[in-house]
């Protein structure tokens, strides 16, 4: 089964970036759409995801006799399921996120209030901090290993 990050930050990587006009305002109408597409488009990847699993876990259950046989499919079908929890959890985040950018509130630092900037939106478009509060909060993080 290939790696669904790696194929969702592929499916991330084939939208058109954005082409701000000079003088354009920050987060308009036409930035918050171009953000909701993205958004739609990565969570519909994942809901595939969810249905190629299930299909997988549905057709390719066997009872098998031999246990090291049955112990690899169930290695096998845990770690399919732990990679589908984590993008369970991804699509709640993009969710918060499309609502966000429904209620005008997207785009700007979590703890500081400045724009977070279109090009790092469109590598890590459910991002809440800008680069500068995301670096002190990671080495905060070294620091307390919280």
């Amino acid at each position: 089964m290939p790696n669904t990050h790696t194929k969702a930050n592929e499916e991330l990587a084939e939208f058109t970036p954005y082409q701000p006009v000079k003088g354009e305002e920050y987060m308009n109408e036409d930035q918050r759409e171009h953000f909701r597409q993205i958004l739609l488009s990565w969570k519909q990847e994942l809901m595939e995801e969810v249905d190629r699993t299930m299909h997988h876990l549905q057709e390719d259950a066997a009872n098998y006799a031999d246990p090291s046989d049955r112990a690899t499919q169930e290695e096998e079908f845990s770690l399919e399921l732990r990679t589908r929890d984590r993008e369970r959890k991804l699509i709640r985040k993009i969710d918060k996120t499309i609502d966000a950018i429904d209620k005008d509130d997207y785009g700007f630092c979590d703890q500081c209030g400045v724009e977070i900037g279109i090009r790092r939106l469109e590598a890590r478009p459910t991002a809440t901090l800008c680069i500068d509060c995301k670096t002190l909060s990671e080495i905060r993080e070294k620091q307390t290993g919280v």
